[in-house]
């Protein structure tokens, strides 16, 4: 039984509040929306400081990384004037087991024998310190392992300073040393002691030149064109896979139109692809053929280089340069053309790729071939040069 309230007495009235709608239509009471209005008010300033603590522990990372990677080095560099003053294989390989031995037992596996024996071959790699000094910013040990068993010098100090210039991951690392880059850019068939030059030239001036990024061939396996296929099924495959094709070009690349119109004395010409380079500050012609390279092919393109650079070079911008890709071409043809000096580079594309042996051996031939013409050519401006043994001088 309800008791009713004493006569006279009106009941005390119960507070309530309206619920407010939210622009969903579901109710929100007055705390739930002054809890939306906090979050909407702090949303700048949380992603604001987001990325303040993003950018200090990234910081925290590299300095952590770069420390570890100069105590690897000194390590190892340590460990190597030990083993070089006894110059006894038997007592190097005791005491990098023996040392092994105490320091995992202090500091873990770290410091076992197999990771001294990575940091001896590193201070073995790179002896210059002031080197890996400069490289520790961009690169982290893991990048320094997959380097230091490179067996060629130069292909070691190539892929380290274009690591550091255009900030590949150590996956990015690996499959450019796995898709052999090294042997397919221009510089790998110069002599060594141009390609020294150009590489110190990089390291110490960031100064990128066009035979450190244009390659022969280009890999262009990704494109599934197999049989016969037109130039046009070649364009349009290309930019179905732009971002592919990017990749491969390397670092800098971007893509600004296909098909250019050039309008000279009433006639049209059409440049198929036109890319810029950030890095080399300059338009990068790329003209696709599906045949061998011809001698008019080079006319061609060099009217299309002309025209940019009076019509389209931007104040402060380099000379263009252009790509030729073509399915064949003839070397000595090429060599006498003398198309370096005007800005054009000749590549051929493979669309299947043989065995990974058979490749190698290609390019191996190649960059051999290649130096001993311009071993050949110097011989024959220069009494002087000694030519390799086996080789001839050409008549005068």
């Amino acid at each position: 039984m309800t008791k009713s309230p004493p006569r006279g007495r009106r009941p005390k009235p119960v507070a309530t509040h309206k619920r407010k709608r939210s622009r969903d239509g579901l109710a929100t009471s007055p705390s739930q929306a002054a809890m939306v209005s906090s979050d909407a008010a702090v949303g700048p300033l949380s992603i604001e400081i987001g990325g303040l603590i993003e950018a200090a522990r990234q910081h925290v990372a590299q300095a952590a990384n770069a420390a570890l990677t100069t105590l690897y080095w000194e390590i190892g560099s340590r460990i190597r004037r030990e083993v070089l003053e006894e110059k006894r294989a038997e007592y190097g390989a005791a005491i990098v087991s023996a040392l092994g031995r105490h320091l995992q037992a202090r500091f873990g596996r770290g410091f076992g024998e197999k990771s001294l024996r990575h940091m001896l071959r590193f201070a073995e790699a790179f002896p210059d310190g002031e080197i890996v000094s400069a490289l520790r910013r961009q690169l982290s040990w893991t990048h320094f392992k997959r380097l230091i068993y490179l067996d060629d010098p130069l292909k070691r100090e190539f892929y380290a300073e274009m690591c550091r210039v255009e900030g590949w991951s150590t996956r990015a690392l690996q499959q450019k040393i796995d898709g052999m880059l090294y042997e397919r850019t221009a510089l790998s068939r110069k002599p060594a002691e141009l390609i020294r030059t150009e590489l110190a030239a990089l390291r110490e001036k960031n100064e990128l030149t066009p035979d450190l990024v244009f390659q022969d061939p280009y890999l262009l396996d990704f494109l599934g064109l197999h049989d016969a296929f037109s130039e046009r099924d070649l364009e349009s495959a290309l930019l179905r896979e732009i971002e592919r094709f990017l990749l491969v070009l390397g670092g800098g690349f971007a893509f600004v139109v296909r098909q250019k119109r050039i309008t000279l004395d009433g006639d049209d010409y059409y440049i198929d692809l036109l890319f810029y380079h950030r890095k080399l500050r300059r338009l990068v012609v790329s003209e696709l053929k599906i045949g061998d390279f011809k001698p008019a092919d080079s006319g061609q393109v060099e009217l299309y280089l002309r025209w940019l650079d009076r019509h389209e070079r931007q104040p402060g911008e380099e000379p263009p340069v252009a790509i030729i890709l073509c399915a064949g071409k003839k070397t000595e043809t090429v060599e006498y053309l003398d198309l370096r000096g005007r800005g054009i580079h000749v590549a051929e594309y493979l669309t299947e790729l043989p065995p990974h042996e058979v490749l190698r051996d290609r390019f191996h031939q190649a960059i051999a071939a290649a130096r001993a013409r311009l071993e050949q050519r110097a011989a024959d401006e220069d009494p002087r040069v000694t030519l390799p043994t086996g080789s001839k001088r050409r008549p005068s």
